[in-house]
């Protein structure tokens, strides 16, 4: 991980949008865009509620920031997120020019970034953020081992 002067992390946000999804019965995944060090949209995971399999919340948190940009296009956005994004959303966060991706977990099960597909490492990969991981990973993990430890109960 390269070391970024005066970085603030916003994390802690991300955290509490994965565990109102949870809370929802969604899988606790949470996701926040910031700009200019203001969060500018954050979301958790509504597959279900929304009965849409696109609805991970790195997506709806960069639908929500494009819609407030008034573009396609984030660029200077950094997107913090609980878990390792899947390869739709790792396609999702370069097509949007995400420039910094800082995520918790990893997912080495259905991982896009640093397993699996490896989106971004692709040469059909258009643009490749700046990526840092295991940001609060411990939390991240636990919430995610907590909520799949009670469905199997």
């Amino acid at each position: 991980m390269k070391e970024q002067r005066g970085f603030q992390s916003f994390m802690a946000i991300a955290l509490e949008e994965a565990r109102a999804a949870g809370a929802r019965g969604e899988v606790p995944v949470g996701a926040c865009v910031v700009r200019a060090g203001a969060v500018v949209a954050r979301a958790g995971n509504r597959t279900r509620e929304l009965a849409d399999p696109t609805a991970h919340a790195e997506i709806l948190a960069i639908r929500a920031a494009c819609a407030a940009a008034g573009s396609e296009r984030l660029p200077g956005a950094d997107l913090y997120v609980t878990l390792e994004p899947c390869p739709m959303c790792a396609a999702a966060i370069a097509a949007a020019r995400v420039e910094r991706l800082y995520y918790g977990a990893s997912d080495p099960k259905s991982g896009g970034v640093a397993v699996g597909a490896r989106v971004f490492s692709h040469p059909q990969c258009h643009h490749v953020p700046e990526v840092y991981d295991g940001i609060a990973a411990g939390e991240a993990e636990g919430l995610l081992r907590d909520f799949f430890a009670a469905r199997r109960g």
